[in-house]
């Protein structure tokens, strides 16, 4: 139970008391999912209750809003600085330029075009099915970080080299394993599907920015979550479309 303390506390910015775990997320990476499944359950409560107040676009927009809240934006920043980091002529460059804490045009046109995808895939998706997407969408993200760190090393020094350090074998399989649990569960055959295509965005993305930067960093991680997340909606988008 203390690393499942230590992921919500990681993952999310909701408050919970007790000392603060001498381990790193990496040792906490099995309970991502989990954790990724409570925000899925805020997420539904939130959904329908703007859906119950508002029209569809401005009640995807609350609860796409709240989604980002909850995480503290951890993710969304890991994806902007990895769009600015692509601009760098080597990997040292290019890692200096993702350390950097100002936001550049990649960076920024890129969170844009992922938050507008996100709330416009939300707003497109059938009401009855948009539950299981809200819930399975979450876990999916956060299921894809111990899989990726684990087949793809790490880059020389940062989160990205702590976490792989700390991740235990059986993390990745564990995580795939809720995972497909909840996917059955929230949106039957097409969950597996979305699990499938987010898992292919994850190690593409991963693949490709290993070999921009030698390896895989925080940023990395946190760009997997939210381009996995993407994919989950916009499978469920395109196979239950709204009116």
């Amino acid at each position: 139970m203390t690393r499942l303390v230590n992921a919500a506390r990681y993952l999310t910015i909701v408050p919970i008391p007790g000392a603060a775990s001498r381990e790193g997320p990496g040792a906490a990476a099995p309970w991502f999912p989990v954790v990724g499944l409570a925000i899925g359950g805020v997420l539904l409560a939130v959904d329908r209750l703007a859906s119950a107040l508002f029209v569809p676009l401005l009640a995807a927009l609350v609860t796409v809003t709240a989604w980002k809240l909850i995480t503290g934006g951890l993710h969304l920043d890991g994806l902007a600085d990895c769009l600015d980091g692509l601009v760098g002529r080597d990997p040292a460059q290019r890692l200096a330029i993702m350390r950097d804490s100002r936001i550049g045009a990649f960076g920024a046109i890129g969170l844009v075009l992922v938050l507008l995808l996100t709330i416009a895939a939300v707003t497109g998706i059938e009401p009855r099915a948009r539950a299981g997407a809200l819930v399975l969408a979450p876990v999916v993200g956060r299921a894809m970080s111990p899989i990726v760190g684990r087949m793809f090393p790490a880059a020389a020094s940062g989160h990205g080299a702590s976490f792989r350090a700390e991740l235990g074998v059986g993390a990745p399989i564990v995580a795939a394993g809720v995972a497909l649990a909840v996917a059955l569960a929230a949106m039957g055959p097409e969950g597996i599907v979305a699990l499938a295509l987010a898992a292919v965005a994850a190690l593409a993305w991963a693949a490709f920015m290993t070999r921009r930067l030698g390896g895989v960093t925080g940023d990395v991680h946190g760009a997997v979550v939210e381009l996995s997340e993407l994919v989950v909606l916009l499978t469920a988008a395109a196979a239950h479309p709204g009116k």
